[in-house]
């Protein structure tokens, strides 16, 4: 490359620092990377913007995956990417988006502290109706261009705060996102099965190969009991996570205990599951003999013929093939009552949820999922622990101390969230808490791992990935019409082929 081409092209590079201002304002931080809140220093305009750094050196698998969607995807209720900037010098890749003050995993987690605190305020049933809403339109649109999101979770749900889009859902992370055709293949032999654990399909656990877009709705169907009654409702405690085997006994038993055992007639297809045999082995259906959805959600003042529970049973219907789709669950009659659904989820009342805090940058690093999982699980031991502490001290008065300090400690985990990360909770003194399933760090481990690719470097390879990445790259070098970002990007309307041929027109060099 001519040394004056070089020079000039450096001069006017775009540098992220020189952007935006960002130092000292870390509100997430996670196992792909770290998110800041920024705004521009020049002043044009006093819009936040979410600057997210990858983690490591070039542009990962997930990375690429994310920007080249989200670069065609344009929706909404879809978080939007403003830009991509890579920086030559550091070799880091920073993705420019619209910053969300809220998420869904916060906004639960201060209800349900609030129940651990005996000071009840459940979810307004006109605000879960707009969230479900608008959770569905953007899922729809994805299912519409043949993408499966496949990571749906409350951490994955933001909610905008106060502005133009005040109390609008926006669906992100779409790193784990992919493009599907008809006829399906066989995605579990191209990488490990994905979802958290707690939003995970029926079929996902049973070895699903041609798994299908219902595997997002069971994803929304587990949000949406969560965001009626603030509790995960196919919550359990994991301690040994195998990912290379899909079946996982304690998170079916947790499903079946829940929804009861499956009869033959409302899944026909179950015998055909790969893990049908293990599922023999070791469930006995008479052990789910008084489970149902019904019993659980009446637990939670929810009654069974109203149209929220029959929303609820058809995006949770185990068979897959029966299960409800977006486009179906959009003209449900639960929409067409009061309240309606609005496009602000906060409509007619003030926002009161805490704002993210900033991380600490010399904190340790720790796992969003990981943490994630501990917190559902720390906040709902202090509810079960404080009951049994206060039925105690009605006989031992001397504990009332006890009780009053593990509430407290409830009380700032609902208050003091961290963002992104979502920060760590007061647990038991002198105990560690138990780590459960995760997306990330259970799901994905092949996915973290996945080599890292640039278009002008290629590093940190596995001894069989690089022998097949030079195999690819090598015939992408020979016929230049199968390499992707060389093809002109595709014009009309949108569609998966041209999801396929990313754009990286917003990709600005740092030098």
């Amino acid at each position: 490359m001519d040394y004056d081409f070089k020079t000039k092209l450096a001069a006017e590079r775009e540098r992220v620092e020189d952007l935006f201002e960002y130092e000292g304002c870390k509100v997430g931080r996670g196992t792909y990377g770290h998110v800041y809140k920024a705004k521009r220093k020049d002043g044009k305009d006093e819009k936040e913007y979410a600057l997210k750094q990858i983690e490591g050196t070039g542009i990962s698998m997930s990375a690429c995956r994310e920007i080249a969607l989200l670069r065609e995807l344009k929706h909404p209720n879809v978080i939007a990417l403003q830009k991509v900037f890579l920086s030559h010098s550091d070799r880091k890749v920073w993705l420019l988006f619209d910053y969300a003050e809220h998420d869904l995993w916060h906004i639960i987690k201060f209800h349900r502290a609030s129940k651990a605190n005996k000071k009840p305020m459940q979810l307004p049933r006109g605000m879960v109706k707009s969230l479900l809403y608008q959770i569905l339109d953007g899922i729809h649109y994805l299912h519409a261009n043949w993408v499966l999101h496949r990571d749906l979770k409350p951490a994955n749900i933001l909610v905008m705060g106060e502005g133009p889009e005040r109390g609008r859902v926006k669906i992100a992370d779409m790193g784990f996102a992919r493009l599907f055709n008809s006829p399906l293949k066989p995605l579990a032999d191209l990488d490990p099965v994905v979802v958290t654990f707690w939003y995970r399909a029926p079929e996902l656990l049973l070895g699903a190969r041609h798994y299908t877009k219902a595997i997002d709705i069971w994803a929304i169907g587990c949000i949406f009991a969560e965001l009626l009654t603030s509790e995960p409702i196919f919550h359990c405690r994991q301690e040994d996570i195998k990912t290379s085997n899909p079946f996982h006994h304690d998170q079916l038993d947790r499903i079946f205990s829940v929804m009861g055992f499956p009869a033959d007639k409302d899944w026909e297809d179950i015998r055909k599951m790969p893990e049908y045999p293990t599922l023999q082995k070791d469930f006995r259906r008479t052990t789910y003999a008084n489970s149902s959805l019904i019993k659980y959600m009446e637990k939670h003042k929810v009654k069974p013929d109203s149209k929220v529970f029959l929303l609820l049973q058809k995006l949770l219907t185990m068979d897959p093939t029966k299960r409800i789709t977006s486009e179906q669950a959009l003209q449900d009659p639960y929409f067409l009552e009061d309240p309606l659904p609005t496009t602000d989820v906060f409509a007619g009342c003030q926002i009161p949820y805490p704002k993210r805090e900033f991380l600490n940058e010399d904190e340790p690093e720790e796992k969003t999922e990981k943490n994630q999982t501990q917190q559902h699980q720390q906040t709902t031991g202090q509810t079960q622990a404080q009951n049994q502490q206060q039925t105690t001290a009605q006989q031992a008065p001397s504990q009332q101390s006890s009780t009053q300090t593990n509430g407290t400690a409830g009380a700032t985990g609902a208050t003091t969230g961290g963002g992104l990360q979502h920060g760590q909770d007061q647990g038991p003194p002198n105990k560690k808490p138990r780590i459960g399933p995760s997306g990330a760090s259970s799901g994905t481990g092949v996915l973290q791992s996945e080599y890292q690719v640039s278009t002008f470097y290629i590093a940190s390879f596995k001894r069989k990935e690089v022998v097949i990445m030079m195999v690819i790259i090598y015939s992408m070098l020979l016929i230049p019409s199968t390499n992707p970002w060389c093809r002109p990007k595709p014009k009309g309307n949108f569609s998966c082929q041209q999801v396929l041929k990313p754009d990286m027109s917003c990709v600005s060099s740092v030098p």
